[in-house]
């Protein structure tokens, strides 16, 4: 099993060699701790990755239609459904 360090140590020299991290030769629990600390080199940098200004728009856009009730929310485990339906 590897720790955050390692993690850290592997996603750098991948990142310079500029691959891709094998994945499935990782544990389950891994994968989670390498999930949790790319998250969180991701949002200590978010900066660097600014939103399209089309993001914005969206965002208004679906607000406005919630106001309006042309729009609802819908429960994760029902949009989830949508979502892999619409393959």
């Amino acid at each position: 099993m590897i720790n955050g360090l390692e993690i850290q140590s592997i996603l750098s020299h991948y990142k310079t060699m500029n691959t891709v991290l094998d994945i499935g030769r990782l544990s389950h629990m891994d994968k989670l701790r390498a999930m949790e600390e790319l998250w969180d080199d991701l949002s200590r940098s978010q900066d660097e990755y600014p939103s399209p200004a089309w993001h914005g728009d969206v965002l208004r856009a679906r607000e406005k239609a919630l106001r309006l009730g042309q729009d609802e929310f819908v429960p994760w485990e029902e949009a989830k459904v949508i979502l892999r339906s619409a393959k």
